[in-house]
């Protein structure tokens, strides 16, 4: 069922609407991701670049490669997009989406750099950012609440 959702960069200066038609997105892997986002991975949604509309300002642009661009915030930094040249599909940031929870992972990309300790870290210890006292306070004193 396609519906419309929203999103966007940290700082609120790029936002989108876009039309969504399924769950799936998917990890990419590869150098120029690991590089562009200084992670091990990025979770993307691909869609149609005409379903995608820019309802603040288009995002700032860098070519990455002879072949594509990555869309981003100068402001604060957030990856928003990769778009392949000659293409009428783009890929969104599944973290830059208001609520991220509707996607599921359902292929690899790039897996010739990637770090296979890095996918399963399900037996690690957690922590919620609430029981952090020390980022607490921070939060509460520069914010007034926890975000």
């Amino acid at each position: 069922m396609s519906e419309p959702m929203t999103g966007g960069c940290q700082c609120g200066a790029k936002r989108y609407r876009v039309t969504i038609a399924d769950d799936e997105a998917y990890l990419c892997h590869c150098r120029m991701c690991q590089r562009a986002t200084g992670g091990v991975s990025i979770a993307f949604k691909n869609v149609m670049k005409a379903d995608v509309e820019w309802t603040t300002e288009e995002p700032d642009r860098y070519a990455s490669s002879s072949f594509a661009r990555r869309g981003f915030c100068a402001h604060c930094g957030t990856p928003l997009t990769y778009e392949s040249d000659g293409h009428d599909r783009m890929d969104l940031t599944v973290g830059s989406f208001d609520d991220p929870s509707r996607f599921r992972p359902v292929s690899h990309s790039g897996v010739e750099s990637w770090h296979p300790q890095w996918l399963d870290t399900s037996h690690l210890p957690t922590s919620r950012t609430e029981d952090n006292p020390r980022i607490v306070a921070r939060w509460m004193e520069s914010l007034g609440r926890v975000p």
